[in-house]
């Protein structure tokens, strides 16, 4: 069969910023588990494009530096209902848990308790069942032969053992692996999902990208304004992250703690309600926003963090789609994009056992709660935010017994 650019369906802002708030309120588990729950509700559910199309994107967004998830979700939007629907998505997806870390910040200690504690680890396990979930279905559409679950296989060992660049490796080395490996399949099968952007306004975008990256920390540096430097801070923190939301903690602390804006004591304790509330963990920059000793902080010092933080990987990724879909159109590229969705499966494989599984199950009865979650989902079909009521209660009754 010829393969064929297969443009989405139409919808409208409104019907995207209402698919992307339910998951902005129950995606719990960090980046990869959010790519489990997109999958679940927008290609198996709403159906708003296919298997591959989806890993498509997702193996496109693991190339770039920024939010993987968070791009995904942008670029779907953007896919459904256009530049409205982009931004729509962007925001239902990540106000939630903005919202919920600014008031974090304003009382941080919350959840330091064992009832708190218990409900935090009942999220985490509810991440392990999604994440499973994920990969059993992709696997089943991505890596249905021998080469390419080979390919998944060696995706796995490039991010257990390739450190902070590990995905990136392993995207990379699956698309070199897909052109060796994957020729006469990638003939026979269909290709991606068309966006509405011209070239023109993708080199503005990389160009914009650029400029901001070269030009703010000059304007920083003269204009001595606490506005403009933390723009420029969480901006370039940005624009330096592969493999996915955990990887910016480091550079946010040596741009944050190192200078006296803020407490280490009040970072890590930020970071921890980050890791768990629904949506991207980016937003940990709005608890930094908010939880600055110097002005502007609160909701303003929120926004300004939480915008220069996202800002960068949106340029990027508007500024590839148009080049990204054109490369579809030639055999080899489809050879080398059935290789990288095979890797995505292995980086998602990677991903459930560090740091998905090690964070969450600490106990045989974790793991028969992990283990419910997954067949719930699976076999009983019961829809994810369910499955994170229960086993977040499960975990507080533990806590509590």
């Amino acid at each position: 069969m010829r393969s064929e650019r297969v443009a989405a369906a139409a919808g409208n802002s409104g019907e995207v910023f209402g698919a992307f708030l339910k998951l902005g309120l129950t995606s719990f588990g960090g980046p990869i588990a959010h790519l489990g729950y997109f999958r679940d509700e927008l290609v198996i559910r709403r159906k708003w494009l296919d298997e591959r199309g989806y890993a498509d994107l997702v193996a496109l967004c693991q190339f770039l530096p920024g939010p993987a998830s968070s791009q995904v979700g942008f670029a779907l939007g953007l896919m459904r209902a256009g530049p409205l629907g982009a931004l729509a998505a962007s925001t239902a997806f990540t106000l939630p848990s903005a919202i919920v870390l600014v008031v974090f910040a304003m009382a941080a200690t919350a959840f330091n308790n064992p009832v708190g504690q218990g409900l935090l680890h009942g999220l985490k396990l509810v991440a392990v069942a999604v994440v499973a979930q994920a990969i059993w279905g992709m696997a089943k559409s991505l890596t249905p032969d021998r080469p390419r679950a080979a390919i998944a296989i060696v995706a796995v060992f490039a991010v257990t053992f390739g450190g902070v660049f590990g995905q990136l490796a392993a995207i990379v080395v699956g698309a070199f692996l897909g052109l060796l490996l994957c020729r006469q399949i990638a003939s026979q099968e269909g290709g991606t999902v068309l966006f509405n952007i011209s070239k023109r306004v993708g080199m503005i975008c990389l160009l914009v990208f650029l400029a901001l990256l070269v030009v703010l920390p000059v304007v920083a540096s003269y204009a001595n304004l606490h506005a403009i430097s933390l723009f420029d801070a969480f901006y370039r923190s940005g624009s330096l992250v592969f493999g996915g939301g955990h990887v910016v903690l480091p550079l946010l602390e040596a741009e944050t703690v190192q200078v006296g804006w803020i407490s280490n004591s009040s970072f890590l304790a930020g970071y921890g309600i980050a890791q768990a509330v629904p949506g991207p963990l980016f937003t940990f920059a709005a608890y930094l926003g908010a939880a600055m000793e110097a002005s502007p902080n609160g909701v303003l010092g929120a926004v300004i963090c939480l915008s220069a933080i996202f800002l960068p990987g949106f340029l990027l990724l508007v500024g590839t789609l148009p080049f990204w879909g054109g490369l579809n159109r030639f055999p080899l590229a489809r050879a080398a994009m059935s290789g990288a969705n095979a890797a995505v499966v292995g980086v998602l494989g990677a991903a459930l056992y560090n740091p998905v599984w090690v964070s969450a199950v600490l106990s045989p009865k974790d793991f028969a709660l992990a283990l419910l979650g997954l067949l719930l989902l699976i076999v009983w079909k019961m829809p994810p935010w369910t499955v994170v009521i229960l086993l977040a209660a499960a975990g507080t009754l533990e806590a509590l017994i």
